[in-house]
């Protein structure tokens, strides 16, 4: 009788050595108070795989008692005698199969050669004996087995009549068919076994990709969200602290109150700036969810920055009031063959430094350089004067810009440098330029 995999499943703290892996299981629910073990629980499932082998094991000894022992008149009266007890004790004997497979085994061997009544608890015990003892010590009790089964055919059925060698020969194939069995559901519960763990590691891989994944991702959005709308906070910023400034001087007699053109060219300044880091924030957040970096938006947007854009944001910081000095030192045409995500990183790096010269070196003149060629690496220089006083419009930041900074170029296959040098700040970046 095939038993199931709930079958084989008891339950201790300790496992003995025996038993297949996974047929002991280690719940700390499992221990008594003291830290002893308990006796293994049936499950529902468990209890009908053991009612239908003691019910097989029953059948098979009704069968034997009342049936073929009364026809077997040249077996001794004595052998007789004891050959229904045994095989009654023999069914009962396999509630226990569960927790002392390799005594129960030893039990039967000795019952097998005397009762053949026990014939149906035999096959149940040497299944159950294939199932939880190791290879050898399973195949050694086989082979007592029909060592104690040959003595007895010789010494009852084949003095009788020549078809004793024909029950032998089918009671030792009885033997070792239900061993066959229980050693093939023991290799493929292994198999089912070893195929669950490769599932459950491959699942936990699984949500520990998808875990970085996400956290991949929040950390894109953030470098995305710091890098576009740092530098375009830090303009309206600056334009709102300067008219500020001017109304204020213009309010304490300081200065000439600001005419109806001057405020409205600032907050229409103000107005263009604050549009355009809602559009910027748009796209950002729209090529993040839907396209590869570097990509064209969903949508039909602008392309994501590329170097020659590079001007135009200088050009832009000019007109909000910075010194901007831009050096660009390459073949004209050359850097389009860039990576679209390099030219990227690119336009980053240069507007993440002059947003750093706005916020700590308001005024202070800025150079801006980039000089490189194929196969010799394209190196991105942002240098300010470090500033004499912290006078100026104070813009406070998240201070993790340099960071994400870093990581992105890391990320393309560059390096990343910043700090003071001869009175000022630098901020170098040297990205691949592979040859064409």
């Amino acid at each position: 009788m095939t038993e199931t995999a709930a079958g084989v499943s008891g339950r201790f703290t300790r496992p003995q050595r025996w038993l297949l892996p996974g047929d002991l299981l280690t719940d700390p629910a499992d221990a008594a108070p003291g830290g002893t073990a308990r006796r293994p629980r049936r499950t529902p499932r468990d209890w009908a795989v053991d009612l239908t082998v003691f019910g097989w094991s029953l059948l098979m000894w009704l069968l034997m008692v009342f049936v073929l022992l009364p026809e077997m008149d040249h077996v001794p009266h004595w052998l007789l005698a004891i050959d229904a007890p045994l095989g009654l004790i023999s069914c009962l004997a396999l509630w226990l199969r569960r927790r002392h497979p390799f005594g129960l085994a030893l039990f039967m061997a000795p019952v097998g050669a005397l009762s053949a009544s026990a014939f149906g608890a035999l096959g149940a015990v040497i299944l159950s004996m294939a199932l939880r003892l190791p290879t050898r010590r399973a195949f050694a009790v086989i082979a007592l087995y029909t060592v104690l089964a040959i003595p007895y055919f010789i010494w009852i059925s084949l003095p009788e009549e020549q078809a004793g060698w024909g029950d032998a020969v089918f009671v030792i194939g009885y033997l070792f068919i239900f061993y066959a069995w229980g050693t093939a559901t023991r290799a493929r519960r292994q198999l089912v076994q070893r195929l669950r763990q490769d599932a459950g590691r491959e699942r936990a891989e699984h949500a520990r990709r998808l875990a970085d994944a996400r956290r991949a991702e929040r950390e894109a959005i953030a470098r995305e969200m710091h890098d576009v709308l740092a530098h375009r906070i830090s303009l309206l910023s600056v334009h709102a602290g300067a008219l500020a400034y001017r109304t204020g001087r213009s309010a304490g007699g300081t200065a000439k109150p600001l005419t109806e053109t001057e405020v409205s060219e600032s907050a229409q300044v103000i107005r263009d700036n604050a549009h355009q880091a809602l559009e910027e924030l748009r796209e950002v957040l729209t090529v993040l969810r839907g396209t590869e970096a570097g990509a064209l938006t969903e949508g039909g947007g602008r392309p994501q920055p590329r170097i020659a854009e590079i001007g135009e944001l200088v050009a832009e910081a000019v007109r909000a009031g910075q010194r901007v000095a831009l050096d660009q030192k390459y073949a004209e045409g050359a850097a389009e063959g860039l990576r679209d995500q390099v030219q990227r990183t690119v336009y980053r790096v240069v507007q993440e430094g002059l947003t750093n010269a706005r916020k700590h070196a308001p005024g202070a003149p800025i150079t801006v350089s980039l000089v490189g060629a194929p196969g010799q690496g394209l190196t991105v220089r942002v240098r300010n004067p470090l500033p004499v006083t912290k006078a100026g419009v104070h813009i406070p930041g998240a201070g993790a810009g340099l960071a994400g900074l870093e990581e992105r170029i890391a990320l393309d296959g560059g390096t990343l440098q910043h700090g003071t040098t001869g009175g000022a700040f630098e901020l170098v970046a040297r990205l691949p330029w592979p040859a064409a």
